[in-house]
C-alpha cells in the first residue's frame, strides 16, 4: 500500500518530481510580518537526476552530512507547504495531536519533494519542520539543551552558545535574515510587543521566563542579532551555589542570616556575571508568609514563595503614549502593602524611589546593578539616582544609600568562565562626604592549575560586621569562625 494511501489521503499518484521541485508553490510566499518582505525559500532540488515515472527515486546519503543547507531548504519548503495546507490552523501549539497531525502532511508533502533520504535524515528534517511550525525554528535544539546558558544570533549565519562558562560557535544556520525575523516575532508576538525600523530594539521573554533581546537593522549593521539569556528548569538554591563552588557554605549561611533579617541587599555584578541567579536564590529565604512584590523590565525572576506580585514594565506605544517605566511601577508598588520589594535590575532613576522606599519601613528588599566592584556599586547608585531630575545635592544622595543599603554582594565572571561571589560587604555608614564600606568576605586569586583553571579562596575578613545585634535579633547567632581565620581541618581553595 502507497505512503499516501496508509495516510489517508489520494490514490493518485503524486506529481512527476521534476513539477515539484521546478514550479513555484502555488500558495504565496509567506509575509514576515516584521519586514512585510517574502520569505525567500528555494524549492528542494534532487540530488541526482529525476527518476522517471514509477522509477524510485535515488536515495542520498551525502545529503544530510554534507549539505546542511540543501536540508534546511527543504524542510522550509516542506513548511510552506504544509501551512498552506493547514490555513487558519497554521498556528500549531506543541502537543501529540499536533504531532500526529504534521507526521501526516510532512509524509504527503516529503514525498512530493522527488527527494529520498535515509531514515536518519527524515527524522531529522521532521524534527526541523516540528521546531518551525511549532517552536523558534533552529534554535529549538539549543533551547532544549540544558547544559546551554546563553545562546547569541550574529545575524543568519553565525549562532553561539555559552556552554560550561565558554563561547563556542554552532552549526546552526538561517535561510536568511527574514527567518531570524520569523523567530523575533514568533516571541514577541504573545506578548504584545513590536520591532520594526521605527524601533529597532525589543525585550522580551520565552514561556519559560528566558530572557530575549533583539536588534534588527538598520541599527543592526550585519543582520538581525538576538540574544537569550537561558535559566534553569530546575531552580536553584543556596546549597547548588555552593556545590557548583560560586560561594562556601560559610557565605551562604551568612546571607542566609542576611535576608531572614531583613537587610537591604544589592547584587551587584558584570553583564553575565550570574547576578540574576544569586538574586533567585537569596530570595528563596524569604519567609513563606510575607507579601512580595517583583519589579521587572522583562519578568525572569522565579520565586519559591506563593504570595507573590509580579510587576513588569511596558513599552511605549507607537505613538509615544502608554509607557510604564520601572520607576512607575516601583511608586506603584508602595501603594500594594509589600512587605518585601525586589527590583530586577536598577537601571535609572528608579534607584532613588527604591533608596526612599528602603528608608521607610520596606526593609528586607533585594536588587541587582550593573558594577565590578562594591565601591563601584555605589557610584552607579549615586549616579542612577541622579538620574530621577530631583537635582539633589550629592552629600544628601549618600546619606541615603549609606542608611538605605546593608550589604553589597558582588558576583564576577572569573577568566576561566567560572562564576563567583567575589565580595561580601557591609555598608557601615558615612564618615564626612564618604560612605564607608567594610568586606565580611573576599576572593583570593591563588593562581591557576595546569588545566587553566583558576584555583581561589573565599576569606574573611575578621571583622563582625555592625548589624550582628539585628541578626542576633532574629536568632541568628553565628559563630566567630564565620567571620574569622580558617576552620583547622578546612580544605584550601574552593
Amino acid at each position: 500500500m502507497s505512503l499516501l494511501k496508509r495516510l489517508g489521503g489520494t490514490a493518485q499518484p503524486p506529481p512527476p518530481p521534476e513539477a515539484a521541485v521546478a514550479a513555484p508553490v502555488r500558495s504565496p510566499a509567506p509575509l514576515n510580518p516584521i519586514s512585510e518582505a517574502p520569505v525567500a525559500v528555494a524549492p528542494p532540488e534532487p540530488r541526482s537526476a529525476p527518476p522517471s515515472q514509477g522509477q524510485a527515486a535515488v536515495v542520498d546519503e551525502s545529503l544530510p552530512a554534507t549539505d546542511p543547507k540543501r536540508m534546511l531548504d527543504l524542510s522550509l519548503w516542506i513548511v510552506d507547504r504544509i501551512q498552506a495546507s493547514l490555513g487558519n490552523q497554521s498556528e500549531l501549539k506543541r502537543s501529540p495531536e499536533s504531532e500526529k497531525l504534521l507526521q501526516e502532511r510532512f509524509a504527503r508533502t516529503y514525498q512530493q519533494a522527488g527527494v529520498t533520504l535515509p531514515d536518519a535524515a527524515v527524522k531529522q528534517m521532521f524534527t526541523m519542520v516540528c521546531d518551525e511550525l511549532m517552536g523558534f525554528g533552529p534554535i529549538q535544539q539549543l533551547l532544549n539543551d540544558d547544559s546551554i546558558s546563553e545562546i547569541m544570533i550574529n545575524g543568519p549565519n553565525q549562532v553561539y552558545v555559552e556552554q560550561k562558562g565558554k563561547l563556542r560557535l554552532t552549526p546552526v544556520r538561517f535561510a536568511g535574515d527574514d527567518h531570524v525575523l520569523k523567530v523575533i516575532d514568533r516571541i514577541i508576538r504573545p506578548l504584545g510587543r513590536r520591532v520594526d525600523r521605527k524601533w529597532p530594539m525589543v525585550d522580551a521573554r520565552l514561556p519559560d521566563g528566558s530572557r530575549v533581546n533583539a536588534i534588527i537593522p538598520p541599527c543592526a549593521i550585519d543582520g538581525s542579532t538576538v540574544t537569550i539569556r537561558k535559566f534553569s528548569k530546575n531552580k536553584l538554591k543556596i546549597d547548588d551555589l555552593i556545590r557548583f563552588g560560586s560561594m562556601s557554605p560559610e557565605m551562604g549561611e551568612f546571607l542566609r542570616a542576611c535576608v531572614i533579617s531583613r537587610l537591604n541587599i544589592v547584587v551587584s555584578g558584570g553583564t553575565g556575571s550570574g547576578k540574576t541567579t544569586l538574586l533567585n536564590v537569596l530570595s528563596n529565604f524569604i519567609p513563606e508568609d510575607e507579601r512580595i512584590v517583583t519589579i521587572e523590565d522583562s519578568a525572569e525572576l522565579q520565586l519559591a514563595q506563593d504570595h507573590v506580585v509580579r510587576l513588569e514594565s511596558k513599552p511605549a506605544e507607537v505613538d509615544g503614549s502608554g509607557l510604564v517605566s520601572i520607576r512607575d511601577l516601583v511608586k506603584n508598588s508602595l501603594r500594594m502593602r509589600p512587605e518585601r520589594v525586589v527590583i530586577g535590575e536598577c537601571r535609572g532613576g528608579e534607584t532613588l524611589d527604591m533608596l526612599q522606599a528602603m528608608n521607610t519601613g520596606h526593609d528586607g528588599s533585594l536588587t541587582t546593578l550593573h558594577a565590578n566592584t562594591p565601591r563601584d556599586a555605589l557610584a552607579r547608585m549615586e549616579t542612577m539616582s541622579m538620574m530621577a531630575g530631583m537635582d539633589l545635592p550629592l552629600k544628601v544622595i549618600r546619606d541615603q544609600i549609606a542608611a538605605a543599603i546593608d550589604v553589597i554582594v558582588q558576583q564576577s565572571r572569573l577568566d576561566d568562565g567560572q562564576r563567583k561571589v567575589t565580595y561580601i560587604t557591609e555598608v557601615q555608614g558615612m564618615e564626612g562626604e564618604t560612605v564607608v564600606l567594610q568586606d565580611i568576605f573576599k576572593l583570593e586569586i591563588l593562581g591557576k592549575s595546569p588545566e587553566g583553571k583558576i584555583q581561589c579562596e573565599m576569606r574573611p575578613s575578621g571583622v563582625r560586621p555592625r548589624f550582628t545585634p539585628r541578626l542576633e535579633a532574629h536568632g541568628f547567632k553565628l559563630p566567630p569562625s564565620i567571620f574569622g581565620a580558617q576552620v583547622p581541618g578546612q580544605k584550601k581553595g574552593w
